[in-house]
């Protein structure tokens, strides 16, 4: 019980701290979206890997957009294009983010089944399952701080939150690939593999390092792109 308590503080204590960085970052800082994309996956680095805790990820993230860019507009009045571009790559450093977890997903299974390997069948159906909802959570998380905000803030988040629903996300782009990878895998359990030895969790956050530390040379970082 007393572990159990102490992971939970240790939790609480992450997701503040995630939130108070994306607070000063899109209130002061420069390079938003690379900042939010790199803060976003060393929570991810930290935290178990599963819909929940991507949810408090996520909430963090946007409430700390959120607050920074009520502290911008409070700061520079002026400056309405400086903060609506702070808001919008903030965004999308959280959107290329959630693509690169889900590129880190299929990059676990595509390791196993290159070795011949697999992963439980309970726990890639959990996962899969978890993925689904991911750019769901994005968009109704979006929407949701939206709602919540006001004058240019709300404005600039109802627009991303409407254009991202129009013209899709970077998550749900990479999600199609990562959830055809989860079929196929799925549909290969059973056959003559041999069990990973490791979690598919596990798997994942090693490769969400990697990347986030730019050590994958063939995997293009999503915050580099430009793509909104």
């Amino acid at each position: 019980m007393h572990n159990g308590n102490t992971y939970e503080s240790n939790d609480s204590d992450d997701i503040e701290t995630l939130e108070a960085e994306i607070r000063d970052a899109v209130a002061h800082g420069s390079h938003i979206q690379e900042t939010v994309h790199r803060l976003t996956l060393k929570a991810m680095n930290a935290q178990r890997i599963d819909l929940e805790s991507l949810q408090r990820i996520i909430k963090a993230v946007m409430q700390g957009v959120h607050d920074g860019a009520e502290l911008q507009t409070q700061q520079i009045a002026n400056q309405t294009q400086a903060a609506k571009m702070q808001i919008t790559d903030a965004v999308a450093g959280l959107d290329s983010a959630l693509a690169s977890f889900a590129e880190a997903s299929k990059l676990a299974i595509e390791e196993a089944a290159g070795q011949a390997k697999q992963f439980s069948d309970q726990e890639l159906k959990r996962t899969r399952s978890d993925l689904e909802g991911l750019e769901s959570l994005f968009l109704d998380t979006l929407h949701h701080t939206a709602t919540s905000a006001q004058g240019l803030v709300a404005d600039v988040l109802y627009d991303l939150s409407r254009h991202a629903k129009n013209n899709g996300t970077m998550v749900g782009s990479q999600l199609k690939e990562t959830l055809a990878i989860f079929a196929q895998q799925i549909a290969a359990v059973g056959q003559s593999q041999l069990a990973t030895g490791a979690t598919l969790a596990h798997t994942t956050a090693d490769f969400v390092v990697k990347i986030a530390n730019g050590v994958l040379s063939g995997i293009t970082d999503p915050s580099k792109t430009g793509k909104h």
